[in-house]
């Protein structure tokens, strides 16, 4: 689900609150065995069996069954974790480039294509894909998509090793995608350890908080940081954070009154992009309800930006160097 126009700033899907969002192989081969009289030549695959080859199905995340290529080389891909793809070695040749600015993968992909939000078909049409991977559940766009390439949906929102199993499966990356979520695991357990032997007690829980353009304060659930933050061995949310997580609610509107219900132990503000809202977050830093919050008068209030907060893969990898540095002061 595609959510708004800076992908890896999360709250950039407030403005579209949808549900958002290679060429193929020829194996054609003859082998003749000539080592006696009595050889054998194996026919050539009819074109029914070379595609069964080269094409498999495939059922998305709305459940369309789509024809894609087993091992697809020009993905386009219109979503908010591109950097997912990056740490499987794949590199999209059409991407949102408005989604990776300001983002850990800014300039990671040079020769990637802008193909814009909502997705171009034109522009789609004429860099030839092979396959479009479309983070939106809308069915009248990807009516129009599909027409362009094979065209799959895919929750962008899910969990972490759901979305790089599923892109592992559909990219012909399975073994690439274990070995990264395996190595993951190991270093965010190893981070996490480190952590609690500096002082960051079990058990403790953790809020994340940021402010949009109109004075509006959110708390972030399953979107983005606290998907990292919430992993096993880190911090604990709250009762009333946890209720949303429950209805797997990305992120809700809370007034400042109801700060003191949502806060934890330790308070992340995730730096927001528009002047507007850095200054109402500053205003809201500064006003007597947050300055009564427990984290705030124990200095346990750490800010990061919010378009390095992702939850995709590259953007994880750059958190798990990042957060003992923003904890411990580093």
């Amino acid at each position: 689900m595609y959510r708004g126009t800076k992908p890896a700033a999360i709250l950039a899907t407030f403005t579209l609150m949808g549900a958002l969002l290679l060429a193929c192989g020829s194996n054609e081969n003859k082998s003749v065995n000539t080592a006696s009289p009595t050889a054998e030549t194996t026919e050539a695959p009819t074109t029914t069996e070379q595609a069964a080859e080269t094409t498999r199905m495939f059922t998305d995340w709305t459940k369309h069954d789509v024809e894609v290529p087993t091992t697809p080389q020009r993905v386009i891909f219109h979503g908010e974790t591109t950097g997912d793809l990056l740490a499987l070695g794949v590199k999209p040749i059409g991407i949102m480039t408005d989604a990776i600015e300001g983002t850990v993968i800014e300039n990671l992909l040079p020769d990637a294509e802008d193909v814009g939000f909502p997705l171009s078909v034109e522009k789609s049409l004429s860099l030839k894909p092979d396959l479009i991977i479309f983070s939106n559940s809308d069915e009248q766009q990807y009516e129009a998509i599909s027409k362009v390439a094979p065209t799959v949906t895919f929750n962008t929102f899910d969990k972490l090793d759901v979305r790089m199993r599923t892109l592992g499966d559909l990219l012909n990356k399975k073994q690439e995608a274990e070995e990264w979520l395996a190595a993951y695991k190991e270093k965010t357990s190893s981070m996490w350890k480190q952590l609690h032997e500096s002082g960051i007690k079990e058990g403790e829980t953790a809020s994340v908080f940021t402010m949009y353009p109109g004075n509006r304060l959110f708390i972030m659930a399953i979107a983005g940081l606290p998907q990292f933050l919430y992993e096993e061995g880190g911090f604990k949310p709250t009762p009333i954070i946890q209720d949303l997580l429950d209805k797997e609610t990305g992120f809700a509107e809370i007034s400042p009154e109801l700060l003191s219900e949502y806060a934890g132990d330790r308070i992340f503000i995730l730096n927001p992009v528009v002047p507007e809202a850095q200054q109402s977050t500053n205003e809201l830093m500064e006003s007597e309800i947050w300055k009564k919050l427990p984290a705030a008068q124990s200095g346990q209030v750490y800010t990061i930006d919010i378009n390095k907060a992702s939850s995709d893969a590259t953007s994880r990898e750059w958190l798990i160097d990042e957060l003992p540095k923003v904890l411990l002061n580093k």
